[in-house]
Order: C-alpha cells, then structure tokens, then sequence
C-alpha cells in the first residue's frame, strides 16, 4: 500500500472567462507559450513609492488562488485607475491561462513555471513529469513577463497564491508579512516546504533578490466561494507592514 498522501483536486471555475480582466486600465503584458493574452494592471499611488505584487494562477489547476485574485481585482481594481492603498498595485490575477483554460498544472507547452524561473539553483532534472522544467532557465514566455515585471517594476513585496497544504511559505525578508497573515489566516509559516524547488518564483525573487516574497498556499479543494472572505484580512493586514 502506498504511503503518499493524496490531495484534493481544486474546483473548477463554472465561468473560467471571469478570470480575464479587459478595460479600464488593464493591458496585455505579454503572451503565453499558447499565444492567450496575459492581462495585468499596474495602479499607482498618490504619493508613496512603495509597490505590491500580487500574482495568481502560476499553477492553472489551483483555482482557489485565481479566484482571491479575481475577487481581490473586482473589490479594489476593476475600474480604479489609481491604487486604492498608500502604496502601488501591480496585478497579475491569471499568469498561466493555457493550463487554467485546461484545468492543468503546466502551460501549453508542457512546463511548470514555478520551476523556469532563471535561478542559479534552476535544475534540467526532475522527479515527476508534472515539475518539468522545461529545456533551460526562463525559458517560457511567462516565466519571462513575471522576470520583467520583477526587475521593472521593483515591488517591495510579492505574494502568490496557489494552493496545496495551507501554508504561509516565506522567502527573502518576508517573516514581518507572514506574522501579520498568520494571525488571521491560522496558517503555519514555513521557509521549506519539504521538497526541492528549484527555478521557483519564491528563489528568483525572495533569496536572489532580497524582495519579500510569501507563497500563499490555500487548502486545495476548498469551496472557491469561501476562498476570498478567508483570507481577505490576512492579506490586507500583510500590507501594513509595509
């Protein structure tokens, strides 16, 4: 009898189109290795410097990370054309569009993407055919717009939400957001997850780039409805950190 734990799968949206913003304000940034458009909308402050990255579907079959991002972008940025916060906006609420439109993890090319990052620690080799790589680092167009986006934009802080066991995994100086999040959230803050992860967004970001960086992971499978009021206060408190 195999001893590997078995996870829920996430839900699937009834409507995946509602994770497409267009208009007021939301531009194409670039497109995925299936030519879909990624959309993103960068919002800025009146007066402060300091800027946020928030980022959803990495990973396009953990819809609950996708759909805090889709509630988060109506309450906040749908029509706004500056930040609603003492600090900047840049959203990315859908990176991965070919597997979200698929219910799969990868992109259409067959890549994880939180395993193309251009890291030093980026490895060819890999244990199960759903963390492939891909033939070189940064390889895949989306992997390339979420580098751009990093090294232009300069955020001073970057959340990504996926979903797995809950956890709040930091990387870089991110400990002072976790603690905010955790009071809400119950979560756990853990700098390993257990498992290697190279060319992840977590090392490109947090370790090489010293930008605070947490991987929300919600509790896979939980009801999408019930994603957004869970967690809304956890990440809304992780701002006043900044």
């Amino acid at each position: 009898m195999s001893t590997k734990e078995i996870l829920k799968e996430s839900i699937p949206f009834k409507n995946p189109k509602e994770a497409v913003f267009t208009g007021n304000g939301w531009f194409v940034v670039g497109q995925s290795a299936g030519k879909k458009d990624i959309m993103a909308k960068k919002l800025e402050a009146e007066k402060s410097k300091r800027k946020v990255l928030l980022i959803g579907g990495v990973h396009g079959n953990e819809t609950e990370g996708v759909r805090f991002m889709v509630d988060f972008c109506k309450e906040f940025a749908k029509d706004e054309q500056k930040s609603p916060f003492d600090f900047g906006l840049y959203l990315l609420p859908l990176l991965n569009p070919d597997g979200f439109f698929k219910y799969e993890r990868k992109n259409a090319a067959g890549i994880d993407l939180n395993r193309n990052m251009s890291t030093k620690d980026w490895a060819e080799e890999y244990t199960e055919e759903k963390y492939n790589p891909g033939k070189y680092p940064g390889s895949e167009p989306e992997s390339q717009i979420l580098e751009q986006v990093v090294n232009m934009y300069k955020p001073n802080y970057i959340i990504s939400f996926h979903s797995w066991k809950p956890l709040i995994n930091i990387n870089g100086p991110a400990e002072p957001f976790a603690e905010k999040m955790k009071n809400k959230l119950k979560m756990k803050i853990v700098k390993d997850i257990g498992y290697p992860t190279p060319g992840s967004l977590g090392t490109y970001a947090g370790w090489e780039r010293n930008i605070p960086t947490i991987t929300l992971e919600f509790e896979r499978g939980m009801k999408l409805e019930e994603v957004y009021r869970y967690a809304k206060e956890g990440v809304l408190d992780s701002f006043t950190v900044l």
